[in-house]
């Protein structure tokens, strides 16, 4: 039986996290990955360069099914009923959830969310933890020992916990 998002889920939402009518996905959601574009703040890394990119390493599209731009604004990307190709392994049980940055201005990893990407993120990793309760919000390095990244640059973990 699918489960369809309904008004208790998006009353009061902004309208860029509203989904009235979306199917989620049939899948069990296990994770919400959070990701960083890994670009320089002086770098305009907007969704048409993030899809150029993805399509240039031969996905079918961005990976992931969120992106925040650096002003805040939220690009669903991916349908959530959608495979994801942000994170090799746990692909099939999560959602991919990416920001705009993660370096600074030298080219080092660094926690460079304005303070618009933070609140957008808060509502989307909210509003995705009322649809998907059992899911653990994870930043990509912390999937594991096999990952050598700095992606997010921060404690996503530590941050979105209840």
């Amino acid at each position: 039986m699918e489960k369809r998002v309904d008004t208790l889920y998006t009353d009061g939402l902004p309208q860029s996290l509203q989904e009235r009518g979306t199917v989620l996905p049939e899948r069990e959601i296990r994770l919400l990955v959070v990701h960083c574009s890994a670009t320089r703040p002086d770098a305009d890394f907007g969704v048409d360069k993030l899809r150029a990119t993805h399509l240039g390493r031969g996905f079918s599209d961005i990976g992931y099914h969120f992106y925040v731009t650096r002003d805040g604004r939220l690009h669903r990307c991916r349908p959530m009923g959608a495979v994801g190709a942000h994170a090799r392994g746990y692909n099939l049980h999560s959602l991919g959830i990416c920001y705009e940055g993660g370096l600074d201005s030298d080219g080092r990893p660094a926690d460079t969310r304005t303070p618009a990407q933070r609140q957008r993120l808060r509502e989307l990793i909210d509003h995705l933890r009322r649809l998907f309760p059992e899911a653990r919000v994870v930043g990509h390095y912390q999937l594991g020992p096999d990952v050598h990244k700095a992606c997010p640059c921060f404690d996503a973990e530590a941050e979105y916990s209840l």
